[in-house]
Order: structure tokens, then sequence, then C-alpha cells
């Protein structure tokens, strides 16, 4: 029976290994790599004799003087967008849900969803010149209303709150097809039985709505617990200027700067050995909490 049933499923095993190659190759094989972070790693020595020395690297990392507000900078960019990215969504699919004609529906889903499928490289240039303070049309608005040129993207106190409403904007269209679907899920008796009890349409959303999605909202917002630490490079990357890295300098730009700008290969490892391995337990942490409160496993 054993035997039948490992035939059966041969093929599918077989068309397992290709992607098995892949991530070997391209996720597993460059892990050597970590121990450049141990070393004063020299290109034309290569691995094997560049000089050990030990924790060194990572001595130096936490004495610069930048590396704290760095640190405080991905954590506070990366958590307002978990909460942005949590409460737009959820506000918007109840919204949307609310619209009667379904054909309005669609339609603002879909216009709501396109950003999702944009780079940031393109996203980028299309905030420069909407925030422009000289012809951006959102300081032009605001020069009607009699209010000042914004820098968005120059002045510290604007920039990452400019970061977070930008990916908000980018990915909320996204997440609020899954709360959509969420919604589906939800028994239409409820409805019927609180109609015929006299409940009006913000208490249907209090006591049958929002509880409703309560499972997809603590399951999201536990995972992405995951991510406390990654504020987004590409985004950061297309959008900062040396004006802003006191507030907009991440980990993950960090790295850049110090690994092929200034070629400290062991220094910029260093730094990201020291990201990944907390967020492998960020990671850990919010997979069990995903798995206690919302029953969520991956096998």
């Amino acid at each position: 029976m054993a035997t039948k049933k490992w035939r059966r499923e041969l093929p599918l095993h077989l068309m397992v290994i290709p992607g098995l190659i892949l991530v070997l190759i391209y996720h597993y094989g460059p892990m050597a790599g970590i121990t450049i972070a141990f070393q004063k790693f020299i290109p034309a020595k290569g691995f094997f004799d560049s000089k050990w020395i030990g924790l060194e690297n990572f001595r130096y990392v936490m004495s610069l003087p930048d590396t704290w507000q760095i640190l405080w900078n991905t954590v506070y960019i990366a958590v307002m967008k978990i909460v942005a990215g949590l409460v737009v969504p959820i506000t918007v699919s109840l919204l949307i849900n609310e619209m009667g004609k379904a054909l309005i529906k669609r339609s603002v889903q879909t216009l709501i969803y396109l950003p999702h499928f944009l780079s940031w490289v393109i996203l980028g240039g299309i905030l420069i010149d909407l925030l422009s303070p000289s012809q951006g049309i959102v300081n032009q608005f605001l020069g009607y209303l009699g209010i000042e040129p914004i820098y968005f993207l120059g002045l510290d106190a604007w920039f990452p709150y400019t970061l977070v409403i930008s990916d908000v904007w980018k990915e909320f269209g996204f997440s609020t097809i899954v709360y959509l679907a969420a919604l589906t899920s939800i028994n239409p008796t409820f409805y019927e039985a609180a109609i015929v009890d006299g409940a009006s349409r913000w208490k249907q959303t209090l006591y049958i709505t929002l509880p409703g999605m309560m499972p997809i909202i603590i399951l999201l917002t536990t995972l992405s617990l995951g991510n406390v630490l990654n504020a987004g490079f590409d985004q950061v990357f297309n959008l900062y200027s040396p004006q802003v890295y006191k507030s907009g300098d991440i980990i993950d730009t960090f790295v850049y700067r110090i690994g092929l700008v200034d070629a400290q290969y062991g220094v910029a490892t260093a730094v990201g050995l020291f990201k990944s391995v907390v967020s492998f337990f960020m990671i850990t942490i919010s997979y069990y909490l995903a798995y206690r409160l919302a029953n969520y496993r991956i096998f």
C-alpha cells in the first residue's frame, strides 16, 4: 500500500527538486559568507587567507555614534508601518463591505490594488514629483489653503511619516482584499437575526463583522511582528538623501553604504548578521503567538 502511494506521489516529489536546488544555491549557499563578519576581509585574499578578528567588527559597529539612531529609526518606521498597515485596510474593507452595488465594489478594489504592482523605483519618481516643494501638486494644494510649502523628503520631521503614508498607499489595497475575503466567511444568518432584533449597521459591524474578522486580524498582526526590523530598503533607498539620514537611515541602507560604498565588507556583514539573528527570534515568537492565538500552523 505504501509502495503504491510512493509511486503515485513520485512525480510530485520530482517536481520539487528544481525548487530545492534553487533554494540551496541562492539561499543556503550564500550563508557561507557569514564568516566575513568575523574577519578583516580582503577580497584579494578571500575567505581562507583573510585575518580572523573574532567579534571586533561587532564592537566597531556598536562604537559608531549613529548605530543606535539607525536601530531606533528602523524599529520606529517599521512599527508605524505595521500599525498603519493594519488599521487602514481594516477600515477600508469595512467601508467597501457597506457599498451596495457590486460594480462599484469591484472598481474600488481594482483601483486601490494597482499601486501594489508598481516598484519603488517607479513610485519613488512619482512621489518626488508629487511632493516637490516648488511644483508638486501636494504643496500647490497646501498653498491654496495658505500653508507654506513642506519639504516632505528633505526634512527629518516629515520624512518618516512620508515613508509610512506612501507605504500604506502602495500596499493597503492588497491587505484590504485579504480582509474582504475574511468578511465572506461570516454567516449571513447572523446579520438577518441582528436586523430582526433591530440592530443598526454600526451595531452589526461592532458585534458581528469585527468579531468575525478577529482571527485573521490576530493572525496578520502576530505574523507582522517578524518584520519589526524590516523597514523597507527599496522604499527608503529610492526616497532618502543625506539630508534625512538622521531620521531615515535604517539598518538595510546602513549596510548598503558601509558595505558597497565604503567597502567595509566585514562590518556590513556583521550588521546584517545581527539583524538576521534578531529577526529569526522575532519570527519564531510571532509564529508561536499566531499558533496560540489563531491556531495558525505551517504544517
